[in-house]
């Protein structure tokens, strides 16, 4: 005992502590004697507001560990002989063996969370026809735009604003700057970042002669006044979970993209490129999509533009970050559990995640096929929906006609909206976050219903804990599978982060896998009788507000699955259900980081969801305030 609790041995003391703690939690519970839910049909539930169902708020049980401390953790993890014990323990105090293990439920499994169209008749919308090119629907898309005089109207109310899609369309189209000059001073930007005392590691990858090249070609299409849409020569970048060349593909490892080379451009990126977009670089990300933080032992952590000391949220955080450094006005992410969404919030920017299928998944890495989704991270959520219109709508060769979708596009407006919205909010959950969220939150929600007259209905969504962990255990169980594809060989040279993450994705059985997908069905059966009665479902985008980056995580990464938790919070069901969602910036905290509030809304109903957003952000317009860390692309000198 002396030598574990001796000053030199304090982590393995902490991991000693806290296995003898779940044990004797488990011990205490009944080790054999797994407790079990049985879960009574949807149909008989009350949803309404007054309902008995209890709001259970996140179980978990697992301390902050990094630097020796994750390294010894991860050791027992995957010893043959401690490893299944422990294991088996954090699972049943993490209350999986409980709510799905065990647990009894009537409804079947639901695979894969694809919605048969419907046409919602969304109000004050544009349809855009089958069969067009992206630079044919992202000209629709400038239709949609308030006019220029709405423009000038409430350019007074802004107390800071990012550089637009427009902005840089307008500058390019006068001559008041060049994308040659833009991509210039982006690579010198970048280099500034990555020297600046705290790196802020927005980068995994880019290529000045590459960047230079496209802005060169785009110049000379203005040159001859023969832009190919408005996105020509903007800077996008793009999550290195995308196929963008001439970039490797590394998914932040550093032996991915060995293993699967990058040989084409995703569906997404393609359509960019068609319109002419200037593609920058690969964003950091967290290591396989598999943490919240967006701390990459091997590439450093993407910091917050807001604070250089907080995390930008993950696992797009290098994506967030450049967009809210305003080295780029788009960037595209991936949304797993929340991977747009949280840092988006974080970094107080836009993030829109269509519903499932809407944007092509080809040329993404198969890390969670059935609950990642590719998302868009835009300064303002104008460019959001232009960057949504540029990317959106099937491959037809891979769709029978029948089959096919239809894309609406809302027609936006400062001076009138949509009218006679529904808004559905569950209290108890909706409250289940920081004091500053919450008042935050709350206010903008308020702001909102005062301003466009629109109603908040109570509602009850049962059982969010258990389709958290029901997310958790599908969104790792494909992980896990699509790993073991390269054996174990690859292993020693993930961080340590990943790692644990990976034995924990290794440990769910297909008796479990198949539970979760029961109460998949369960969950889509109740959202859709909530929409039956509302037309978005509003809630924070995060538990918290971006918390501080650690020393001792840089190395190894770290394991924060309380603060995991909260971030994740609100964003299962958009990735669980295949749910479109957008978050937008409201406000902030005491220490001035960012705060988000979310919109969740039916299948295909992007349209609506931008509608609210951008009704959002007119009324936050004079709140918005400058990152500590910002770049002017398009300054006059």
């Amino acid at each position: 005992m002396f030598l574990l609790s001796s000053p030199c041995n304090q982590p393995l003391y902490n991991i000693y502590s806290l296995f003898l703690h779940l044990s004797n939690k488990t011990l205490s519970m009944g080790f054999f004697k797994s407790r079990r839910v049985v879960y009574r049909p949807v149909k008989d539930l009350n949803l309404a507001s007054d309902s008995p169902e209890f709001y259970l708020h996140a179980n978990v049980k697992a301390p902050r560990m990094t630097g020796i401390l994750v390294k010894v953790f991860t050791w027992f993890l995957e010893s043959p002989i401690f490893g299944p014990l422990l294991l088996y323990i954090l699972k049943g105090s993490n209350l999986i063996h409980t709510l799905i293990t065990n647990a009894e439920l009537e409804e079947s499994p639901l695979y894969v969370p694809a919605h048969h169209f419907e046409d919602h008749d969304e109000q004050e919308v544009k349809n855009l026809d089958s069969g067009l090119t992206p630079q044919e629907q992202v000209q629709l898309a400038i239709e949609c735009l308030p006019s220029s005089s709405e423009k000038a109207q409430n350019e007074t109310n802004r107390s800071f604003s990012r550089w637009t899609i427009m902005d840089y369309y307008k500058a390019y189209s006068s001559e008041a700057i060049t994308p040659r000059v833009v991509a210039e001073r982006f690579i010198a930007a970048v280099d500034e970042s990555s020297k600046h005392p705290l790196p802020m590691g927005f980068f995994i990858n880019y290529n000045p002669d590459d960047i230079l090249r496209q802005a060169d070609e785009s110049t000379l299409r203005y040159k001859k006044g023969e832009p190919i849409s408005v996105l020509d020569g903007v800077p996008i970048a793009v999550k290195d979970e995308i196929d963008c060349l001439p970039y490797p593909t590394t998914g932040g490892t550093k032996w991915l993209h060995k293993e699967r080379p990058c040989i084409d451009d995703a569906c997404c990126v393609k359509r960019l490129r068609l319109c002419g977009a200037m593609l920058v670089g690969k964003t950091n990300m967290h290591e396989l999509g598999a943490g919240t933080s967006g701390i990459n032992p091997h590439y450093g952590a993407s910091r917050n533009p807001y604070d250089a000391n907080k995390i930008a949220g993950g696992s797009s955080s290098g994506s967030a970050a450049v967009v809210s450094a305003g080295l780029c006005p788009v960037a595209l992410g991936v949304d797993g559990g929340g991977s747009v969404r949280m840092p988006a919030a974080l970094c107080g920017v836009v993030g829109l995640k269509p519903t499932f299928d809407r944007v092509p998944h080809s040329g993404v890495l198969p890390l969670n096929w059935t609950v990642g989704m590719v998302g868009i991270l835009a300064g303002t959520v104008e460019d959001a929906l232009i960057t949504y219109a540029a990317i959106s709508g099937e491959i037809p060769f891979k769709q029978p006609s029948s089959m096919l979708t239809k894309i609406n596009l809302p027609l936006l407006s400062f001076s009138k909206s949509i009218r006679d919205i529904k808004l559905a909010k569950y209290g108890k959950w909706f409250n289940d976050c920081s004091d500053d969220v919450r008042l935050c939150c709350t206010q903008a929600l308020s702001e909102l219903q005062d301003y466009y007259g629109w109603k908040t209905i109570d509602v009850t969504l049962p059982d969010i804990e258990a389709m958290r962990l029901a997310h958790y255990l599908t969104i790792g169980s494909e992980c896990s599978t699509w790993f073991d594809s390269f054996g174990k060989k690859h292993v020693a040279e993930l961080g340590w982060d990943a790692r644990v993450a990976l034995s924990l994705y290794g440990a769910f059985s297909s008796k479990e896998y198949i539970k979760a997908q029961k109460l998949r069905n369960r969950q889509a059966k109740f959202h859709k009788r909530i929409f039956a009665e509302a037309d978005v479902i509003v809630s924070p985008t995060t538990g918290v507000t971006a918390y501080s980056i650690q020393d001792d995580a840089l190395k190894t990464g770290e394991l924060d699955y309380v603060n995991g938790a909260a971030l994740i919070r609100y964003s299962i069901s958009g990735n669980f259900l295949g749910l479109p969602a957008v978050t937008v910036p409201v406000g902030y905290d005491t220490l001035g980081l960012p705060i988000g509030l979310q919109f969740i809304g039916r299948p295909w109903a992007e349209a609506t969801l931008i509608h609210l957003a951008f009704a959002m952000q007119t009324i936050c317009l004079s709140k918005y305030r400058k990152p500590k860390c910002f770049y002017d692309q398009l300054r006059k000198h």
